[in-house]
């Protein structure tokens, strides 16, 4: 019995794919309504075709993208505190997670209709999220440098309240100085 050989896609096949999915990343985060899919093509510099054989539908570019976003913001988090101290690490994947929730505005009606069909596991998106803040955390409480006692779950939720409150463009020096405010009252000195 003859093994079947796995065919790698053609180098110009993965650059036309991460192609698209950095120009609908921008465009879904900078966009007040969904871009059409021939926008996008366009902007990729690719045609229509191209961007229809990787993903077919609506649906799974947008699932592409969401995919493609959490997995970068849960690996940031590990990535970062490589790279720097609990507290910093956790301030700029904090800002991350607002270019995360940024990149939504442009595809929230086709997010919205998957999450309620089941076709993304909103669940499991959550549980990854919380699992890469509680590794920042982790770090932080072990060295001190963060308070023992927040939770995931409270600063997940207290970013979604900022990024509502002040996610737009014009608010982002607002969102820095919420953010920054969160930060001061995760440090053990801010207990008082």
């Amino acid at each position: 019995m003859a093994s079947a050989k796995i065919r790698r896609p053609r180098a110009d096949a993965t650059r036309n794919r991460e192609q698209l999915l950095a120009v609908a990343t921008r465009m879904f985060a900078t966009a007040d309504a969904e871009p059409s899919m021939r926008a996008i093509a366009n902007e990729a510099r690719v045609g229509i075709a191209t961007l229809y054989r990787h993903f077919p539908t609506r649906e799974a570019l947008v699932d592409a993208v969401y995919r493609d976003q959490v997995s970068r913001l849960t690996a940031g988090a590990r990535e970062l505190l490589t790279q720097l101290d609990p507290p910093a690490a956790l301030r700029r994947w904090m800002d991350l997670f607002g270019e995360w929730i940024a990149t939504k505005n442009g595809m929230l009606d086709t997010l919205l209709a998957m999450i309620e069909s089941g076709k993304i596991a909103h669940a499991h998106t959550r549980t990854e999220l919380l699992d890469a803040i509680d590794d920042i955390l982790a770090a932080g409480r072990t060295s001190g440098e963060l308070r023992a006692d927040v939770p995931a779950e409270d600063i997940a939720a207290a970013l979604i309240g900022i990024f509502t409150v002040a996610g737009a463009p014009e608010r982002e020096a607002m969102a820095g100085r919420l953010l920054d405010l969160l930060m001061d009252g995760l440090r053990p000195s801010a207990r008082g």
